[in-house]
């Protein structure tokens, strides 16, 4: 086990760097000047050039990655062209926000996929397996940010139940865990849960269905052990299935949220991303989407080990 989590974190590290060197690359190529962000419309070409000789934009692309690269290694990802600010001190509190976003959606989406797929392999064929795979279908099928904005609609606007923007009162960035934050946190988590909810909802039926038809459980019927002795066992043989379904869809709800925080203002990653896009933040939008893709490797790297903790056959393979 020790010299595969070796192997593993050995593999994370040219992948780690090839994400950085394109993403390196797509915002160098992205059309306009990150100087127009800092400096104004009006100002000499001396300054302009100036600013660009102190923040390292007048040297060639190899010798600004190779810089870069660098800095990224002693843990400095640079400062804000936009703000001036540490790129790491907005992406700590950002990735914490996106993070408890996150976990909370995949709860959600998770728990009632689970019993969706459950319950519709059970009873397949039926109505109830028509409506799970329904309700799957159009969790996957309907836009987030559309249904994020229906829901401001709803609850906001014409209910006045919950809040439509921000993450704390009086738009405060800061997270904490009692009722005046947590209402902020219901809107985008249910929005952002209907699309594992609906994959979870048809990997979990798909595998439940298959397990009940196969040998073993004839047997468990044949022997009389009880409906939930048996669910125990099938439950068991799905887990490891299940379970790298569910790591895959936790990576794409930290990586994939920007429209969801951009739709309700929620002050995470993806909200920074968008920020950083439309004022050219190099190093804002390369330390976030480097960091991002390192917590998606890392946690690929989680399941698998769960994976093979769960399941002998991966053990022994």
């Amino acid at each position: 086990m020790l010299l595969y989590l070796v192997r593993r974190v050995l593999y994370a590290i040219p992948i780690a760097l090839a994400v950085g060197l394109v993403c390196f690359m797509l915002v160098q190529i992205a059309p306009g000047d990150p100087i127009n962000a800092i400096v104004p419309a009006d100002a000499p070409q001396e300054v302009v050039e100036q600013v660009r000789r102190d923040y390292g934009l007048d040297k060639p692309l190899p010798v600004q990655f190779g810089l870069w690269l660098m800095k990224v290694v002693q843990g400095d990802l640079g400062r804000s062209l936009a703000t001036g600010r540490p790129v790491t001190a907005d992406l700590v509190s950002a990735v914490g926000n996106t993070l408890t976003l996150a976990l909370v959606a995949a709860g959600i989406g998770f728990v009632m996929g689970s019993l969706l797929g459950t319950v519709a392999a059970v009873f397949r064929g039926s109505l109830l397996d028509k409506a799970a795979i329904g309700l799957a279908a159009a969790g996957v099928s309907v836009p987030h940010y559309w249904l994020g904005m229906v829901l401001v609609v709803l609850f906001s606007v014409t209910l006045n139940w919950l809040p439509a923007m921000g993450a704390g009162p009086g738009g405060s960035g800061a997270w904490a865990w009692d009722w005046e934050h947590a209402k902020f946190l219901v809107l985008p988590a249910v929005t952002l849960s209907v699309i594992p909810m609906g994959i979870v909802t048809r990997t979990v039926r798909g595998v439940v269905a298959e397990l009940l038809n196969q040998d073993f459980v004839t047997t468990l019927r044949g022997k009389g052990l009880r409906r939930g002795g048996i669910a125990l066992h099938v439950l068991k043989n799905a887990a490891p299935s299940v379970l790298a379904v569910m790591g895959l869809q936790l990576g794409y709800l930290m990586g994939g949220s920007i429209l969801v925080e951009t739709v309700f203002s929620w002050p995470g990653t993806g909200f920074l991303l968008n920020s950083a896009i439309f004022q050219r933040d190099l190093p804002v939008l390369q330390g976030t989407i480097l960091v991002l893709a390192i917590f998606f490797v890392a946690l690929n790297l989680v399941v698998d080990l769960v994976q093979t903790a769960l399941d002998p056959r991966i053990r022994r393979a």
